[in-house]
């Protein structure tokens, strides 16, 4: 998995390839995003949609991260490193603990 720097990177490129997909949708989902889109400042839905799917996606991928802290925890004392230094890399990190 990439880290949160290298995807940052890449979605920070001007140069992103973007692909067209098509998605079916209900009606009355599709005609409320039209009419929230300009309230929350979207030239209309589709960047709307866009904005949602990447709020997901990145609360997805930072809990997907997260629940790999247990065994990474795990590896580090069986390797010998202290509670206390795990501890603080973590703060430092600003990462929480399991």
């Amino acid at each position: 998995m990439r880290t949160g720097k290298e995807r940052m990177k890449v979605r920070l490129s001007k140069e992103r390839k973007m692909v067209t997909i098509s998605i079916r949708m209900p009606e009355d989902v599709i005609d409320d995003l039209k009419e929230i889109a300009p309230m929350l400042g979207f030239s209309g839905y589709q960047p709307l949609i866009k904005a949602y799917v990447g709020q997901g996606m990145r609360q997805h991928i930072q809990d997907l991260e997260a629940s790999q802290l247990p065994a990474l925890e795990k590896s580090l004392r069986a390797k010998g490193v202290s509670a206390r230094v795990i501890s603080s890399a973590m703060a430092e990190a600003k990462l929480k603990s399991a």
